[in-house]
């Protein structure tokens, strides 16, 4: 490691502050550390958020759940509202990582860094959910624009994310072994107006399918998907998969969701 400020706020008044004099902000650190420690990342103060108690629970209001930022990925797991109303939610959150990963990482942490293959950006996308910051609320379609990019600005902090609750939904993952991150995830939610189908680990970042989705919107079932032609022209190709395969491990991955979904 190397020598930095380390700042622990517990308002966020208080590490908006500190953040606006510069700064880098630390939500689980699961990614940021690991990057420090190589020297990808070397910011000169960390603001760890941890101790800002307003940003972690969840609560369900009305016909949407709302998570904290700085939730971790256990709590969204075992929540018994979460469970209730959006289990596919729990589900994705329970298969990232490991049990320590999940104990330390952040729902707000792994949103704001949009790594093209995380899983929680397909569930943010797929059931059109609102980010809310310290500035504004950010709708689904609006906030991923590619790897590692959003559309938060300079001292922008995610503070809760706002989920709509599907008719039905679900996440199918086929996971790269040694990481536990998605070679390709697809996560498919009904919204009881048309279905929304948002796929991690193919491309530079977290996407829409429009054939997918109009497939079954039409008619919700395995075999919808058949006839969609799944493009490997802007998927990724490499050591673990070719893009061809991460092609057809789209439409198997959606067809594996689908039947989750329908139970």
């Amino acid at each position: 490691m190397y020598a930095f400020t380390y700042e622990r706020p517990t308002s966020l008044d208080d590490a908006l502050k500190v953040l606006q004099s510069g700064g880098q902000a630390l939500a689980g650190g699961q990614t940021m550390l690991a990057a420090m420690k190589q020297r990808l990342m070397q910011p000169e103060k960390l603001i760890d958020l941890a101790s800002i108690t307003d940003l972690r629970g969840i609560k369900k209001e009305g016909q949407h759940i709302v998570i904290g930022s700085m939730t971790s990925h256990q709590d969204v797991s075992f929540n018994k509202d979460v469970i209730q109303s959006i289990p596919s939610l729990a589900h994705l959150a329970s298969g990232i990582g490991d049990r320590q990963v999940r104990a330390r990482g952040t729902l707000g942490g792994s949103v704001a860094n949009n790594d093209p293959a995380a899983c929680y950006p397909s569930a943010v996308l797929a059931l059109n959910a609102t980010i809310q910051t310290n500035q504004r609320t950010i709708a689904a379609d609006a906030f991923f624009k590619g790897m590692y990019a959003t559309a938060l600005n300079e001292g922008e902090l995610i503070t809760s994310i706002r989920f709509p609750i599907p008719k039905r939904a679900a996440y199918a993952k086929f996971r790269q072994p040694a990481s536990r991150f998605a070679l390709v995830g697809v996560f498919v939610a009904d919204t009881g107006t048309g279905v929304r189908v948002a796929i991690t680990g193919a491309g530079n970042g977290v996407f829409r399918h429009a054939g997918l989705e109009a497939a079954l919107t039409k008619n919700f079932s395995p075999k919808a998907t058949e006839g969609i032609t799944i493009s490997s022209a802007d998927l990724n190709s490499d050591i673990h998969a070719s893009a061809v395969y991460r092609a057809h491990l789209i439409q198997i991955q959606t067809q594996r969701a689908v039947t989750q979904a329908l139970g």
